[in-house]
């Protein structure tokens, strides 16, 4: 066991008493208060999956879902079954040593629903067919010119500020780098996407074509040596390592602008970045836990305005080995400006992993009533939120409430599935990053919505094709798309 230092020793008794104040709401079973209102989670109501090999329009292998919008327009009810579209993003490609120029797009999913009734066994045979989920096109993101974008790590490439676009990620090639992670469908077609690199909102035509671009707050943008750097350490074939590795302010590699929704009013759009920007106690794992939502004005789509900001706080649990980790955000849905269903989850567990037990996959509520706002403020400048990971005492943090544990037992075994040996198709992946909800249409249960969540399977599969070449994924595993959909009581949504 290494010494630890003394000075190391009350560093983590003070994160770990930073943690233990957040303010939480009492849980009663299979439901949760928060912002005055009481949200109910009736359970798992359907599985479904798409196979790890499939391969779109392009002849490239399905990238799965880092993101998910689901389109209420097309949403409807025959008797007993669902059907509707969503649209699944897929993040910077198939990248196991290094990125790749994976040209960035969003995937059309013809998607259908037979729900099992809450609390009930799906019949014999039939655990995982609940949902049923086609793939029926796939639309290229495109730069303002109408050229290619990439996966590629952008290293220390910066495309200057042009007309009223901001200064923007480029990699070596001189694409426009794009590590998308989140999106939001509008009615007319054109879209939000949410990015790791930046960290930026970029806003896409239906066609896929690069409309404009939200730069974040100073604080968040990634600066080493004194200058913009976007590189997130994962340099592509024959490129090099960023100095210094990792940025010195501004969000931490890889960890970007991971969860992104609207509210429901259409007015607002909430962003939260995936764990504590550097100066915040990023620069460390165990003492990320307090991270960032901006909430921004959309009535101008090309220029979103700031007006709130929140420290948001991260669960802290304990891994296998007794240490202190971090659950990093994975996605978010928003049920108003000032509540919102975060993801959160552990790494390296679950199918196609070494690990094979998540200790820890929940859904919380999030509520900034209370929070302190921070936009426009100091804090969004030079000035940290958290050194070292402990909250400045003139900020009170959003309030953090448990809701849905996506590694339920019970629940998971009655279709099918499983969390933790053996590590087969069946034992949840690593990752989930992908939420959209849709009305259960009924009117004795108005508030009633599914959600449906849906893993990111890093391209991985043992039939892989991307960027003019075949690839095995390394150890083995093939992992699919894979949907989960939970019926939810969501009061205040049609407001």
């Amino acid at each position: 066991m290494k010494h630890v230092r003394p000075y190391a020793s009350r560093l983590l008794a003070a994160v770990l008493a930073a943690s233990a104040a957040i303010p939480t709401v009492a849980m009663a079973e299979n439901s949760a208060t928060a912002g005055g209102l009481t949200f109910i989670n009736k359970g798992l109501v359907g599985i479904g999956r798409i196979p790890a090999n499939l391969r779109d329009k392009f002849g490239e292998t399905f990238g799965s879902g880092s993101g998910m919008a689901i389109d209420p327009a097309a949403w409807s009810r025959d008797g007993a079954g669902y059907k509707g579209t969503l649209y699944l993003l897929p993040d910077r490609g198939y990248n196991a040593a290094g990125t790749v120029d994976y040209r960035p797009r969003l995937n059309t999913i013809a998607i259908g629903l037979t729900p099992t009734a809450p609390g009930t066994a799906p019949e014999a045979g039939k655990e995982q067919s609940g949902v049923d989920a086609k793939l029926v096109d796939s639309t290229l993101f495109v730069d303002d010119k109408g050229a290619d974008m990439t996966g590629l790590d952008p290293e220390s490439g910066v495309r200057a500020a042009a007309g009223n676009f901001p200064p923007l990620p480029q990699a070596v090639n001189g694409k426009i780098a794009l590590d998308n992670e989140a999106v939001i469908r509008m009615a007319d077609g054109s879209m939000f996407v949410s990015d790791e690199y930046g960290p930026y909102i970029y806003r896409f035509a239906a066609d896929g074509h690069l409309l404009s671009a939200t730069q974040p707050p100073k604080a968040l943008l990634p600066m080493r040596k004194g200058a913009l750097s976007f590189a997130s350490n994962n340099p592509g074939p024959g490129a090099s390592a960023p100095d210094p590795k990792d940025p010195e302010t501004g969000r931490q590699n890889n960890q970007g602008l991971e969860g992104m929704a609207m509210t429901p009013d259409g007015k607002f759009i909430i962003s939260v970045l995936q764990s504590a920007a550097r100066q915040d106690g990023g620069d460390s794992s165990s003492t990320r836990q307090n991270t960032r939502a901006m909430i921004y004005d959309a009535a101008d789509p090309d220029h979103l305005k700031l007006v709130h900001e929140y420290v948001v706080p991260l669960s802290v649990f304990k891994d296998a080995k007794d240490k202190t980790v971090i659950a990093a955000e994975s996605e978010i849905v928003a049920l108003s400006d000032k509540t919102f269903l975060m993801l959160a989850r552990d790494s390296g567990n679950g199918q196609g992993m070494k690990g094979d037990t998540s200790l820890y996959r929940k859904i919380n509520i999030v509520d900034v009533s209370n929070a302190t706002d921070i936009a426009d403020t100091d804090f969004d400048a030079d000035k940290p939120i958290a050194p070292k990971g402990v909250v400045d005492p003139s900020l009170t943090p959003a309030t953090l409430t448990p809701f849905i544990d996506i590694n339920d037992k019970a629940e998971l075994a009655r279709f099918g599935l499983h969390n933790g040996a053996p590590n087969d198709k069946n034992n949840l992946s690593e990752k989930w990053e992908a939420m959209g909800l849709a009305s259960v249409l009924d009117p004795n249960l108005p508030d009633d919505y599914f959600l449906f969540v849906a893993n990111d399977n890093d391209f991985l599969t043992q039939d892989g094709f991307q960027v003019g070449a075949v690839y095995k994924a390394d150890g083995g595993a093939d992992v699919d798309t894979l949907f989960q959909v939970f019926q939810l009581t969501l009061p205040g949504l049609k407001k």
